[in-house]
């Protein structure tokens, strides 16, 4: 990218055409996966992929990217081997085990918030579901 493209995006604004909701893993760097320029993507990462507990900051970003940026097409992107997913389920099982999970940091609370999904999954994938299969 050249400085006159940044000068220009400063100066005429963003457009992008897609919006992403992906997780916040490290791993994968949605700018690079889909080799794009800045501009191009307006992206919304979090652990989980999830708005349950950002709903001020994630869909209030997403409102902006499509009313004021006029942003035609949205892709929510997940991936296997989730760790928040991953840890929600964990909480989910402790919480059907009947041992409560402490919570005392704001990663305590999402995985609490996000042990519904687990739930859910657990319901459609039956008892003899394993940990792994939830998640």
């Amino acid at each position: 990218i050249s400085s006159d493209m940044r000068k220009a995006l400063v100066k005429e604004g963003q457009a992008p055409h897609t919006a992403i909701i992906g997780c916040a893993d490290s791993r994968a760097p949605l700018e690079t996966v889909f080799d794009a320029m800045p501009g191009d993507i307006f992206v919304l990462r979090n652990a989980g992929n999830t708005c349950s507990h950002s709903e001020g900051s994630m869909v209030g970003s997403l409102e902006f990217c499509l009313g004021a940026l006029n942003t035609k097409m949205v892709m929510v992107l997940g991936h296997t081997a989730c760790g928040a997913i991953k840890g929600a389920t964990a909480t989910y099982m402790q919480c059907k085990a009947g041992r409560i999970p402490q919570v005392t940091r704001a990663l305590d609370a999402l995985l609490v918030g996000l042990s519904n999904v687990a739930k859910k999954a657990s319901a459609e994938l039956g008892e003899r579901a394993t940990e792994q299969q939830i998640v």
